[in-house]
């Protein structure tokens, strides 16, 4: 792998926690996560018409995937809204993959080979450590849990997106429009119920954030298109190991942007997920 690729790779990270952290601002995340899911289904939208179009036989698991990303983005930011984000993220993102790899053999086909269960090892025991871990900016303890409780519950939506995408995106014939299409349609989605249910508090709330949803958005959209074509120049499995990254900038982010206090044994516990995920990425 060139140091080009793992460049443009470790920046597709950065830009995913980046756009992550942008939802954890401000007072309402919910509003925060239709803003930048809105700004990406417009980044979507201009594009789509110049790209070629998926198969039909692809759509059914468009759609399956557009609804577990409107839970997914629910309960994101509900975990965001109770706890920090250096832990729920990586619960999020960390427990995820070890759900993909236990599952892939029964759904798609796919055996687990015997080094993937020494990741899975370094992943369960990293995750058991950012549950365990205390919150030192959260003053009930309460919040802290529910944090923990939506991060944990988001990734089985995240596997479970993954896992129905990794199926569509092979019949679409198409991947890049096939994602596209995903974050189009769950933005107007999740717009469309913001609309029905809070315009007025939401259209106040976002007057002078503009700039939040497009960069937000942008980040989002780019995020993955540099993964994606990451992938056509380096092994797949390679680039996938390498945008685990993504959690050691969230908890960056979070830390010096963010001012989240981070103890020795979340990092700890950080640093042992993302090992155990690089390697059920790489195996």
């Amino acid at each position: 792998m060139s140091s080009l690729v793992v460049a443009i790779v470790l920046f597709a990270a950065f830009l995913h926690a980046a756009w992550n952290a942008a939802i954890k601002v401000g007072t309402n995340k919910y509003f925060n996560t239709v803003l930048v899911t809105s700004g990406a289904g417009l980044v979507c939208a201009l594009v789509l018409p110049f790209v070629s179009q998926p198969d039909e036989d692809s759509w059914m698991f468009m759609l399956a995937s557009v609804a577990l990303q409107v839970v997914y983005f629910y309960l994101l930011a509900a975990a965001y809204r109770h706890g920090d984000m250096s832990q729920a993220y990586p619960l999020m993102r960390g427990t995820a993959p070890l759900l993909v790899a236990l599952v892939s053999g029964s759904v798609i086909g796919e055996a687990v080979p015997t080094l993937r269960w020494l990741g899975l090892g370094m992943l369960v025991l990293g995750i058991l450590g950012l549950s365990l871990s205390g919150q030192t900016s959260a003053s009930d303890k309460s919040q802290a849990l529910a944090s923990r409780g939506f991060a944990l519950l988001n990734a089985c939506f995240i596997a479970g997106y993954t896992v129905v995408d990794g199926i569509g995106v092979r019949k679409s014939g198409a991947p890049a429009a096939y994602t596209m299409w995903i974050f189009l349609l769950t933005a107007l989605v999740l717009l469309a119920i913001v609309m029905l249910r809070d315009r007025q508090v939401f259209f106040a709330y976002i007057r002078g954030k503009y700039f939040l949803g497009v960069a937000g958005g942008t980040a989002s959209v780019a995020s993955y298109g540099l993964a994606l074509w990451a992938m056509t120049l380096a092994p797949v499995a390679a680039i996938a190991a390498l945008r685990e990254t993504s959690i050691l900038f969230a908890t960056a982010i979070a830390a010096w942007v963010l001012h989240e206090k981070i103890s020795a044994r979340r990092l700890t516990a950080i640093l042992l997920a993302v090992a155990g995920a690089i390697v059920i990425r790489y195996t």
